[in-house]
This record gives structure tokens, C-alpha cells and sequence, in this order.
């Protein structure tokens, strides 16, 4: 027998009543590619790239090892070289791949040319291209069967591939000395230590990150329950305030339906909070949540951000890379800050959310999507769109449903409910005895107008964990502009002043800030504003206004 004598009709054998399939005189069993795929997707998720190559090169080792072994015993060769040669022949008619003409020894100089490769077919469909070649179990195969046929450790690698974007798959076969150190740290993939090693690590990396992550859970329970004594979060938000207890309300209700919700709030309110909330309690939990600041990255990083872009798209685009909007499907995409988005860029997020596909920066096709959006912002987007700066069909698609979220000065009964609860998240982290705050530090804290809002009173927690003495948060350990804050003025003997001058005073003051408009100023003092002009005319500052005009 010569190896290009094989055929599917010498090789296949089917008894349809016994419902047995041989292949080469061995039972073998049919399975389709994508279920490979699958399979490589699953030990890639679960145990990690180095255990996945490890298994998949080994069951190909061990299987080209049987089949060159069934080959011996069912045919009579012409000769060994036959023999050897009829393994590229074999994963041919078993459509594993193609061979290329004048390329079909892999103990060859040239080696071996792969085309159509299922493996790097498979690789691309799940994960995209490879930096590295992929066709293990391909390799592990030829390695197997000419092991067999030569007597001595021969192994197969590849020095192109389809799956990192190579035009054809190319394989060399060499023994391990003739390999060298070249190729060494490839060739502890055949070996059994290899993958009981490999394996160890990833169940170990499990264990100790459940074990960790199990002690910081108990830990902060602990803490938690110990400092924040009547606190209730069932959402896992402080809402003791009506304004909070009504964003909330509105946002469980509008989470379970697909529409674009616009989260709008000043800087450090909470806003990719409550869009998190939104996604938790959406059908989509099960999904993704991405976010991505808009305004931190430039208008052409952006694009390719979010659609992605194809190989040669520009220079450095070595591969191609899907976008975040790919990345979220089935789940949440958050683009915060997209007052910030250029007018270019939003001609092509409308175009995204109307048509519900993406195209990669570089490709003429488009991909379908489904992504949940939702957008946040500081800035007041109906002023942009009377300027000009913003698209008005895009504020209204985003705007389907608004969400604001309430400053914390706005909200200040929640403010102490949320200081103990940062400070104790403070102490959990850094490994402090922290029981609470003074008295004196709690009224401090209410006093304060907290123009950062959330994100500046955990930095504030933060702070006063890292600076306490005791076991409890003084009112020195707080920042200095939270200190200074005072809303009773200092009176000590002999700096008593008349009422009128402070009135004085503080009317002159007003009127500055106002620039001079005083009805403005009387509506915020509370006064008429025959009254406000009586007391100026009295004191002489509408005369000198008049001569110095």
C-alpha cells in the first residue's frame, strides 16, 4: 500500500444495524468542529491558555500515536516512508485540513503546508486572532504518529499560522535534539508534567482567590454590621433621603425594559452607580457591564474603542481588536461623560442606536449588536444642544428616560448613613480598629456643602482612617476645608459689633455678587425692593453710584 492510495472507501467502515463507525479498523465516533471549539473555549475559560494548549496537544499526541499504530496492523506498506507519510494523508480525508502541493512532509526540510486548518478556523471564531500559532491538537497528531513510526520522540511545530493571521499553517517535524533550545519551552507541552502542573496552578489560583475573596466578604460583614447599625440598603444604595427613595423607584421600575436611560447628576454624585443598579436589576444581569469615560480619550482612540478596528486600519493596528459595543453584547455599555463625545463621533453613536450594528474601523461590513446603552453626564446637554455643541436627535434618542442624581447636599439625610459606611469600608481596607465618628466630627460633616459630592466624602473617610489615633474618627482628622467650615460666628468679649454694620455689610456683599442687580438681591435676602433701595439711599452707596457715572 502507498500513502496516496488511501481513500475514504478503504478507510470508513459502517455498520448502520450495530450502529458502529470504524475508521482505519478503529471504532471512532463523528464530531463537528465548532463542538471542538467549544471545548477549547471552555478550557480556555476555565483552566487558562497554558493548561488548554497542554490538553489539546496531548489527546492529539495520544490519538496520532493509535492511529499509527491501527495503520501498521491493517495495511501492508511498500515501504516505512509510506508508512510515515500516510499520516498527512489520514488527517486529510479526516478533514482536519488540506495539504499544499509540494509541502506534504513535515520531516522534511521544507516541512509541511496546512490549508483550511479546523483548529485556527475554530480559534478565530472564538477568541479573534493569536499572537501565537494555534493548531495544537493538529500538532500533537503528527507528533504522535510519526513518534510511533520512527521509534523515538519526534515532535511537530508550527512556524506559520492561519489563526494569527498567516496565509497557510506550516509545520516542521524534528526529533528533540534537533529542535534544541530553539523551540524547548514548546516541547513541555507533550510532556504528562507539564499538564498535571499546569492544572494544579489553575485550581490552586481558584481555591486561594475564593478563599480570599471569601475572608474580605466575612470581614466587611462584620464591619459593616458593627458600624452602620440601622442602615438599610436592599439595593446596596443609601437611600434614606425622598429624593434617593424616588431615584431608585424609577430606576428598578425602567431597568426591566431595553430602553436608553440618560443619568445626569454633578460630578461624583453616583451617577455609574445607579447605572450599575440599572444593569443588576435589568434581564441583561447575567451580561457584561462595560464602562467607558468618553471625555478621557481622544476622538479617533474613541472610535476604535468602541467599534473596534481591523489589521493595517493605522499603524500599530497589528490585529484585528472588536470594539466595547462587541464586547458588551448580551449586556451593558455606559458611556460616561458623552457630553464630551465630538460632533463627529455623535453622527456615528446615532447611527449605532438607531440601527443597532457597529462598523470596525478599517471594514466595509457591519455587525449586528445587542447592547443596552446608557449614557451619563455633568454637564446640562439641552444648553448644549441650544449652543450647537450637541446633537439634538441624539439628546433625545439617549433621552428616553432621564435619571438624576441628587447632589449629597441635596440629599443630607443620607449623608452620615453613607459617611459610616465608606469610613467602615476605609477600615476594612487598610486594616484599622475604626468604631465611628464623634460627635463632633458628625456635626462637622453635616455642615460641610460637600461640592464633590460622594466621591469627595469617601476620599474624606479615607483620610480620617488613615490620620485617627483612637478608634474613633475626631473631628482633627478630618480634611482642613471640612474643618474650617463653621456656621456660627465667633463672638468673644469686646468684639461685639453693632447689628446694623453686619447688615450693612452683608447687604453691600450680596449686592457685589449679584454684580449690582438688586432685584436679584432682594429676592435672595427676602426683602422688597423698595426696601433694599430705601437702605442703599441711606447709606449713600446710590448717590456715589450716580456721581461716578
Amino acid at each position: 500500500m502507498r500513502a496516496d492510495e488511501l481513500d475514504h472507501g478503504e478507510l470508513l467502515e459502517l455498520d448502520s444495524e450495530a450502529g458502529s463507525l470504524k475508521f482505519a479498523g478503529q471504532r471512532a465516533v463523528i464530531v463537528d468542529a465548532v463542538s471542538m471549539g467549544l471545548l477549547r473555549k471552555y478550557l480556555f475559560e476555565n483552566f487558562g491558555a497554558i493548561a488548554a494548549r497542554t490538553v489539546l496537544t496531548q489527546f492529539g499526541f495520544s490519538q496520532g500515536w493509535r492511529m499509527a499504530e491501527a495503520m501498521k496492523a491493517q495495511f501492508h506498506w511498500t515501504t516505512d516512508d509510506d508508512w510515515r507519510l500516510a499520516s498527512m494523508r489520514l488527517h486529510t480525508l479526516e478533514g482536519l485540513f488540506r495539504l499544499e502541493a509540494g509541502g506534504t512532509d513535515p520531516s522534511s526540510e521544507k516541512g509541511a503546508m496546512l490549508i483550511g486548518s479546523y483548529e485556527a478556523e475554530q480559534h478565530l471564531l472564538h477568541f479573534g486572532r493569536s499572537e501565537s500559532p494555534v493548531c495544537w491538537t493538529i500538532a500533537g497528531l503528527i507528533s504522535g504518529y510519526l513518534s510511533f513510526v520512527s521509534g523515538k520522540e519526534v515532535f511537530a511545530l508550527e512556524g506559520r499560522c492561519a489563526g494569527r493571521g498567516d496565509a497557510a499553517c506550516h509545520l516542521m517535524a524534528r526529533s528533540r535534539e534537533e529542535w534544541g533550545r530553539e523551540r524547548g519551552d514548546e516541547l513541555q507541552f507533550f510532556e504528562g508534567k507539564r499538564l498535571q502542573a499546569s492544572l494544579e496552578v489553575s485550581l490552586q489560583r481558584v481555591v486561594e482567590s475564593l478563599k480570599i475573596a471569601e475572608r474580605k466578604l466575612l470581614s466587611h460583614k462584620r464591619v459593616l454590621v458593627r458600624l452602620t447599625d440601622g442602615v438599610e440598603e436592599p439595593l446596596g444604595i443609601v437611600a434614606k433621603s425622598s429624593l434617593m427613595r424616588q431615584l431608585l423607584d424609577i430606576a428598578q421600575r425602567v431597568a426591566k425594559v431595553d430602553s436608553t436611560v440618560l443619568i445626569t447628576g454633578e460630578s461624583g454624585s453616583g451617577k455609574e452607580r445607579i447605572a450599575r443598579l440599572v444593569h443588576d436589576e435589568s434581564t441583561r444581569a447575567a451580561g457584561p457591564f462595560i464602562a467607558v469615560n468618553c471625555g478621557a480619550i481622544s476622538e479617533t482612540l474613541l472610535e476604535s474603542e468602541l467599534f473596534g478596528h481591523a489589521r493595517g486600519a493605522f499603524t500599530g493596528a497589528t490585529q484585528d481588536r472588536p470594539g466595547l459595543f462587541e464586547a458588551a453584547n448580551g449586556g451593558t455599555l455606559l458611556l460616561d461623560e458623552v457630553g464630551e463625545v465630538s460632533p463627529a463621533m455623535q453622527v456615528k453613536l446615532l447611527r449605532v442606536l438607531q440601527e443597532r450594528e457597529i462598523r470596525r474601523v478599517g471594514e466595509n461590513k457591519s455587525r449586528r449588536i445587542d447592547v443596552r446603552v446608557l449614557a451619563a453626564t455633568n454637564r446640562e446637554l439641552a444648553h448644549g444642544v441650544a449652543g450647537g455643541s450637541f446633537r439634538q436627535d441624539l439628546y433625545y434618542r439617549l433621552k428616553v428616560v432621564e435619571l438624576h442624581v441628587p447632589s449629597l447636599r441635596e440629599r443630607r439625610d443620607d449623608l452620615l448613613p453613607l459617611a459610616r459606611i465608606l469610613l467602615a469600608e476605609a477600615a476594612v481596607r487598610m486594616r484599622r480598629n475604626i468604631a465611628g465618628l464623634t460627635p463632633e466630627a458628625a456635626d462637622q460633616l453635616l455642615r460641610y456643602p460637600w461640592p464633590g459630592n460622594v466621591r469627595e466624602l469617601e476620599n474624606a473617610m479615607e483620610r480620617a482612617v488613615a490620620l485617627a489615633r483612637g478608634t474613633r474618627v475626631e473631628l482633627e482628622d478630618l480634611p482642613e476645608e471640612v474643618r474650617e467650615i463653621k456656621t456660627k460666628p465667633e463672638v468673644t468679649l469686646g468684639s461685639v459689633r453693632p447689628l446694623s454694620d453686619i447688615e450693612k455689610e452683608y447687604i453691600l456683599a450680596a449686592l457685589q455678587v449679584n454684580l449690582g442687580n438688586q432685584t436679584r438681591t432682594a429676592e435672595q435676602l427676602q426683602i422688597g425692593s423698595a426696601t433694599l433701595y430705601r437702605k442703599l439711599k441711606g447709606w449713600g452707596v446710590l448717590s456715589k453710584q450716580s456721581s461716578a457715572k
